[in-house]
């Protein structure tokens, strides 16, 4: 009897372990660029891109097409570092396509968030389009909605053929939920992207001791040109 007993606990030991590897293996991760857009997909996985004077973070991807099932697969876009000037940010390739006759709509989404003490007061995009001299159009419009703070949705301004890479900005927020649209109308030769670039810029915001110490400097200031005036006019 103590023989089954101990033989039950091992068992059970053992099978405990292996669930136990089996969730650190399934847990988030921080997933290094370049990747493709499906690693990002998995629930808790980060990606990261250092800038010039701080590194943007990216997380809660999504990933959706209409038609359902069109071309690219999320495994079929590469997700890279996008780093221009002060702008940090995603560069998203992949044969993003309308065929003649048809309407693609492809949504990516996902929350950049910058460091501790700065807010994200600036973006920019821009894309590569594959023109097939027909009567194709495209778009690619984009709603940065700001989650620290909570506060108004900016809308940028919606990149057509030959245009784009003029950086906005608006109030700051320290993270956004970036929902991007790109919106493929394929006319008689049909149209494509195959490159999207998306780059953030933020400021850091003064700490609050330092802006004790400015104010009790200000305030040492001015007591100083105080005393000075009445020992001028003694």
């Amino acid at each position: 009897m103590k023989m089954k007993k101990r033989s039950f606990l091992l068992a059970l030991a053992a099978g405990v372990l292996v669930w136990g590897f089996g969730a650190l293996e399934s847990r988030a991760a921080f997933v290094p660029l370049p990747t493709t857009l499906d690693q990002l997909l998995i629930a808790g996985n980060t990606t990261s891109v250092v800038g010039s004077n701080e590194t943007e973070t990216f997380s809660n991807f999504a990933y959706s097409t209409s038609p359902v099932g069109s071309a690219p697969t999320a495994a079929n876009i590469t997700v890279a570092p996008f780093v221009v000037g002060n702008e940090a940010g995603l560069t998203f390739s992949g044969a993003f396509f309308a065929p003649p006759g048809q309407v693609v709509d492809y949504k990516i989404q996902y929350v950049v968030t910058a460091p501790a003490g700065f807010v994200i007061n600036d973006a920019v995009s821009s894309a590569v389009w594959n023109l097939l001299g027909g009567t194709g159009t495209g778009s690619i419009s984009e709603i940065l909605t700001p989650l620290s703070p909570i506060g108004a949705p900016v809308v940028l301004s919606v990149i057509s053929p030959n245009a784009g890479g003029v950086p906005v900005t608006f109030p700051g927020s320290n993270s956004f939920l970036v929902q991007k649209d790109i919106l493929l109308v394929g006319g008689t030769n049909g149209i494509g992207v195959s490159v999207v670039n998306q780059g953030f810029s933020s400021t850091a915001i003064p700490e609050p001791a330092s802006m004790a110490l400015l104010g009790i400097g200000l305030i040492g200031l001015l007591g100083s040109r105080r005393l000075f005036k009445r020992a001028s006019a003694a």
